[in-house]
């Protein structure tokens, strides 16, 4: 039986190397000159492999048809890819938040090994060829390449990832292909993406990191989420884990009425952020307000909440009255921005929609309206949250398809 693979990224090499080694004759096709591409800039360059974490703990993680995974995650968990990777020589460390890394730091060990399970499966892989259409004739898919060749598989595995990232070869072709036989494409939006606010004072911001902070959201004055953890800001607006993180909840609400907050001292709640506050200012009794604050606050940052708060900054702290302070600690638990948009789809690191799940057998990730057509990976509309769980959907997926083809 002859199976081709459209794509490859993790979704689509997990797919090609279980298919060979169940004794299939497999082509993976590959638009760029290289696997793996997409993989190759995960984690910064060191490739966040997966997440260690039990994997019941794997379905809160999952923002989008999380139900549509459970046969997938237990199938090929994440266990299972961290033994498959180990047993190519690729040694592991887990890091904070239990993300799995390479211990070299590089991605390019995980596409090493990769590379070998698809060899040592007697995966054909075709380089640099772009499909340009897939068709269905006497129960054969026909796949029309650019260099004008036309090859004929028995089964077909669509994983051409979603629509992020354009320069890593995802540009959407997989909805194509899949609309030409019949499915649904639920409307693709950014996920895990940095968000644009409308404050002008942002600018004099940019670059500046923030830890141990907490990122708040409010959707039509109610608290929708809330988010731990490390964020900066930019020219444009807010980035960095807790952003991404925020942003993979907020996509289903940017026609609300949306706030943001950042609770600057967590650790402190008003009443103790207020007793710190006093101690700072006898201190720095004699100092301008802000002089007085650069041991509870950035620099950068001490202008712009003295602004917020109404405080004048050349004042000294023995002019600060009463209400003032309590403006200044209200604002550093509180510094609230307004969002404007998500950053463009091609700057996110996933897909939000994709294939409708209402239309792919959960347990084989074969087309309910095409048989022999199977997907995996980002293409499905299915995404989760950073950490490693957005890679192992597209091997888990990717194993199902493999498996059943």
């Amino acid at each position: 039986m002859k199976v081709g693979v459209i794509g490859g990224g993790p979704a689509g090499i997990i797919a090609a190397g279980f298919a060979g080694s169940r004794g299939k004759d497999v082509t993976l096709i590959e638009k760029n000159e290289r696997l793996g591409k997409k993989l190759f800039i995960t984690g910064k360059g060191r490739c966040n492999i997966t997440n260690a974490s039990p994997i019941e703990d794997f379905f809160p993680k999952v923002m989008t048809n999380r139900e549509f995974l459970y046969s997938s995650f237990y199938s090929f968990t994440n266990e299972d890819i961290i033994r498959l990777l180990e047993s190519y020589g690729l040694r592991v460390k887990i890091e904070r938040g239990n993300r799995v890394f390479p211990i070299s730091d590089k991605s390019s060990d995980v596409l090493k090994a990769f590379n070998q399970f698809l060899f040592d499966n007697n995966v054909k892989v075709l380089l640099n060829k772009k499909v340009l259409d897939i068709t269905k004739s006497n129960d054969k898919f026909l796949v029309k390449l650019d260099d004008k060749s036309i090859h004929s598989f028995d089964k077909i595995v669509i994983a051409t990832g979603g629509k992020s990232y354009p320069t890593t070869g995802s540009t959407g072709d997989g909805y194509i292909f899949a609309r030409k036989f019949g499915h649904t494409i639920i409307p693709l939006k950014p996920s895990l993406v940095p968000m644009e606010m409308e404050e002008d004072w942002i600018k004099n911001l940019q670059g500046l990191a923030l830890k141990n902070v907490n990122l708040i959201t409010k959707v039509d004055n109610k608290i929708l989420h809330e988010e731990f953890g490390e964020m900066i800001f930019t020219h444009y607006g807010i980035s960095g884990p807790i952003v991404l993180s925020t942003s993979n909840v907020l996509n289903k609400y940017t026609d609300s009425k949306i706030k943001l907050y950042i609770d600057l001292k967590p650790a402190l709640d008003e009443e103790k952020l207020n007793r710190r506050i006093l101690r700072d200012f006898d201190k720095f009794n004699n100092k301008q307000i802000k002089n007085g604050l650069i041991e509870l606050l950035p620099m950068k940052l001490i202008p712009v909440i003295l602004y917020i708060a109404s405080i004048d900054d050349s004042k000294t702290i023995n002019q600060i009255t009463r209400e003032e302070r309590l403006r200044l600690a209200r604002t550093i638990k509180r510094l609230p921005l307004t969002f404007k948009k998500f950053r463009p789809l091609k700057e996110a690191i996933v897909t939000s929609g994709g294939v409708s799940t209402d239309e792919i057998n959960p347990s084989t990730m074969e087309s309910k309206l095409t048989s022999g057509l199977f997907f995996s990976g980002e293409i499905i509309d299915v995404d989760g949250l950073t950490g490693g769980y957005n890679l192992q959907i597209a091997y888990s997926t990717g194993f199902l398809a493999g498996n059943h083809v």
